[in-house]
C-alpha cells in the first residue's frame, strides 16, 4: 500500500531509461510472462489420458485453468453459434491477458498495462482486423460486403434501384462509422475503468495508511479484483459479438 501511495514503481527505480512513454510495454511483458509460467505449469501438471478422467480431489492450478477455459468456451458457444472453438485461442488468450494486466495494477510497485491507451488500442485494432478477416474467410467477400449495404428489399426493379441508389450508400456510411468506432469504444472503456479503479485504490491507500483505518484499502482492492474481471469479461464478450456478427451468413 505504501508503495502505491508513494508512487513507487519497480521498473523506474534507479534508472532514467524507463519512463511514462514505455513503462506499459514492460508491464505488458510481465503479464505475458505470468501467462507463460502458468501455461508451463499447467503443461507439467497434465497426466496420461486414462488418469485425467477423474478430476483432482483438491483445488489446483490445473483445475482453475480448466474451469476458466471451459467457462470461456461455453460463453463463446452461446455467442457464436457455429465453430466457436476456432476463436477460443485468440479470444480466450485476450481475456487472460487483460485480466492479469488489470490485476497487476493492484500489486504494489506495478502498473496495469491496460491503464495505457496504447495497449488497449493495440488489442482493439487486432480484434478489428481479426473479425473482418474471419468474416471474409467464412462467408466470402461477396456475402460479407452485404453486411455494409443493408438487407435485400425484394427482387422487383423498384426495390433493387431503391437499395442501390439510396439505402446502400446510407447503410455503407453508417456501417463504416460504426466499425471504425468499435476500437475506440473498446479502448476507452477499458482505460477509463482501470484508470479510475487504480486512482481510487491509490488515494485511499495514501489517506488511510498511517491511520487506524489502514484496512479500508483492502475493501477497494477486493472491488478492484471484481472490476478487473468484469472489464476483461466485457472486452472479450464484445469482441466475440463482433466475430459472431462478422461470420453470420444471413
Amino acid at each position: 500500500m505504501a508503495l502505491i501511495s508513494a508512487g513507487f514503481l519497480w521498473f523506474t527505480w534507479g534508472n532514467d531509461v524507463i519512463n511514462h512513454d514505455n513503462i506499459h510495454i514492460l508491464h505488458a511483458l510481465v503479464a505475458f510472462g505470468i501467462i507463460l509460467v502458468f501455461s508451463v505449469l499447467y503443461k507439467l501438471s497434465l497426466k496420461p489420458v486414462e488418469q485425467e478422467v477423474l478430476p483432482d480431489g483438491k483445488v489446483s492450478l490445473k483445475n482453475v485453468l480448466q474451469t476458466g477455459v471451459e467457462a470461456l468456451s461455453n460463453l463463446f458457444k452461446g455467442v457464436i453459434p457455429h465453430g466457436s472453438k476456432d476463436y477460443l485461442p485468440l479470444l480466450g488468450g485476450l481475456f487472460f491477458f487483460i485480466f492479469i494486466s488489470n490485476i497487476l495494477g493492484l500489486v504494489p510497485g506495478f502498473l496495469p498495462p491496460t491503464e495505457n491507451l496504447n495497449t488497449n488500442y493495440a488489442m482493439a485494432v487486432t480484434i478489428f482486423f481479426y473479425y473482418h478477416y474471419v468474416g471474409i474467410k467464412k462467408v466470402g467477400f461477396g456475402h460479407y460486403k452485404d453486411h455494409f449495404i443493408g438487407p435485400s428489399l425484394g427482387s422487383g426493379l423498384g426495390m433493387v434501384l431503391f437499395r442501390l441508389l439510396f439505402l446502400a450508400p446510407l447503410m455503407f456510411v453508417i456501417e463504416i462509422v460504426g466499425h471504425c468506432v468499435r476500437p475506440f469504444s473498446l479502448s476507452l472503456r477499458l482505460f477509463g475503468n482501470i484508470f479510475g479503479d487504480h486512482q481510487v485504490v491509490s488515494v485511499f491507500s495514501d489517506l488511510t495508511f498511517h491511520t487506524p483505518m489502514f484496512w479500508v484499502p483492502v475493501v477497494f482492492l477486493a472491488f478492484g479484483i471484481f472490476v478487473s474481471f468484469v472489464q476483461a469479461f466485457v472486452f472479450t464478450l464484445l469482441s466475440s459479438v463482433y466475430v459472431a456478427l462478422a461470420v453470420e451468413h444471413h
